[in-house]
């Protein structure tokens, strides 16, 4: 009975200390340096890594490599220190519902050009609707990396 006595009190001290262990990991997020508001482009340099522990709850899915963040737009405004959640970035829209963008038709040799207002905002690859400027006509395009909408066969 003893010896069993001795072999639960080694196994719990190693239970604890393993706990201790788990404790003290760390999870490496990044976070702002500077407070980023809504609309800006973020840069790597506005960004730091901070130590967050292992079981630290987050209220939502957080960014956790900075090489995601390079680039996007801030849907809403980032406090420094603060992990960033997913849902606070976003692709930079390169079309604006209701600034004038130029439409674009290619197929084969035949390219024709006009004036559109987009009915809404667009990152690159997404598929949206126009209004032909001379026309009239609502149309659908697809938001080009230099901020043509490309209409027709994509």
């Amino acid at each position: 009975m003893k010896h069993f006595a001795q072999i639960v009190l080694a196994a719990t001290i190693l239970s604890v200390g393993a706990l201790n262990g788990a404790v003290a990991e760390e999870r490496i997020l990044p976070v702002p340096a500077v407070t980023i508001y809504a609309g800006d482009t973020i840069q790597e340099s506005m960004l730091k890594d901070r130590a967050f522990p292992e079981n630290y709850r987050y209220r939502t899915a957080v960014v956790e490599s900075p090489r995601v963040l390079t680039g996007k737009m801030a849907r809403r405004t980032l406090l420094p220190g603060e992990p960033i959640p997913m849902n606070a970035v976003d692709d930079p829209k390169l079309v604006t519902r209701g600034v004038q963008a130029q439409i674009v038709f290619e197929e084969g040799g035949l390219s024709i050009m006009g004036v559109g207002i987009p009915l809404q905002s667009g990152t690159m690859g997404e598929t949206i609707q126009v209004k032909n400027a001379d026309s009239g006509r609502v149309i659908t395009g697809r938001v080009q990396a230099d901020g043509r909408i490309r209409i027709g066969v994509y």
